[in-house]
């Protein structure tokens, strides 16, 4: 039996524009099925909260371009569940936002705030994971989040230091945004370092709190819509004031502030599916160390290539060697994978010189 005072904030909100050609403005890879497993991230995601969580209680954090994308790839979900930003201000203002419209539905919520377009392995484990840490925000006040056992020396993903203790949910000493190479590798070597999955869990009655000490005025320009917020006029004061708030991070303005931040070091495979290599990474290879999606491939002297076309289009590859080859309507993608990190750039210069709706 699911609880009632479990809820959940999927943010869909992101582009992922290093999966460009597939991932574009109009429909970013969270509504695609990048592993080629018949659904898409965003439904995966949703079906695994919904183990735990009530399907009622997923709201879905999004741009309002993407509302209606929202409710066709998940019809189980309402209306009322698609919460939408009228502008970009990263991850802290639609998280209070969304906070606020939870806590006056249900004073008593634990939450959970979630990537809708991540790749977690073992289900039961992140489920596991997620009732203890439920379990600890609705006994203690405190801000949680769920920490990565990092398996190589990663300059691409932030980090938590947290203080050496025999629990299981161990205190957070600090935040580190993308290290360069050689400080990941003493993360490593450290041992009490984890990778920020950007997964958090608190109860509402402690995030809430957390904004009314660290973000007054942020606080301030959205309690002030607590009467409309889950009515008819909800929409008119969220379409005036949001583009108001300041675009700050969750991670900036609270949790590298808050001194009551905890970690529980997930017991679950996780890959945030940042990119193409990414991918490459979690899907079966051919035996010529191919990946594969959707692609009929005859190869010859090809190695170590991502290949994603239209379903059962056949692609002929001879003498290329860990390169992205993706085909998509009108873009055709041929790069190295080693520089898959530019891919923002080539995008730029595409959209310059050939116009914005190929991005």
């Amino acid at each position: 039996m699911n609880n009632k005072n479990y809820y959940a904030i999927l943010m869909a909100g992101g582009v992922g524009s290093r999966f460009w050609p597939v991932s574009t403005t109009e429909f970013p890879k969270q509504f695609h099925d990048m592993l080629g497993t018949g659904e898409t991230l965003i439904q995966r995601t949703f079906s695994r909260l919904s183990k735990i969580i009530p399907t009622e209680n997923i709201f879905i954090l999004t741009n309002e371009r993407y509302n209606d994308l929202v409710l066709e790839q998940l019809p189980q979900a309402k209306q009322r569940q698609v919460v939408t930003e009228p502008a970009m201000r990263n991850t802290a203002p639609c998280i209070l936002y969304a906070s606020l419209k939870i806590q006056k539905e249900n004073p008593d919520a634990v939450m959970v705030v979630a990537p809708s377009d991540h790749w977690i392995e073992d289900e039961d484990a992140f489920i596991n994971n997620l009732e203890q840490s439920f379990n600890a925000c609705t006994e203690k006040d405190i801000l949680m989040t769920l920490g990565i056992k990092p398996t190589f020396a990663n300059t691409g993903y932030g980090y938590i230091q947290y203080k050496k203790v025999d629990e299981d949910i161990k205190e957070v000493s600090q935040f580190t945004e993308k290290p360069n190479y050689e400080t990941a590798k003493q993360f490593l070597d450290a041992g009490n370092y984890l990778w920020n999955a950007g997964i958090f869990i608190w109860s509402v009655k402690s995030i809430v709190a957390a904004f009314t000490k660290f973000q007054e005025e942020m606080t301030a320009l959205f309690e002030k819509g607590v009467a409309v917020y889950n009515t008819d006029q909800e929409g008119d004061f969220i379409q005036s004031q949001y583009p108001l708030a300041e675009n700050i991070s969750i991670d900036y303005a609270i949790l590298e502030k808050a001194d009551n931040v905890y970690v529980l070091p997930a017991t679950f495979d996780w890959n945030d599916l940042g990119t193409w290599g990414s991918l490459y990474d979690k899907l079966d290879k051919t035996e010529a160390r191919n990946a594969v999606v959707n692609a009929r491939v005859l190869s010859e002297d090809a190695t170590g290539n991502m290949i994603r076309t239209s379903k059962d289009k056949i692609v002929v590859v001879d003498g290329l060697e860990d390169y992205i080859i993706v085909d998509k309507e009108e873009v055709l993608l041929i790069y190295p994978k080693k520089k898959e990190q530019d891919i923002k750039q080539v995008l730029k210069k595409v959209k310059d010189t050939y116009g914005e709706q190929y991005g």
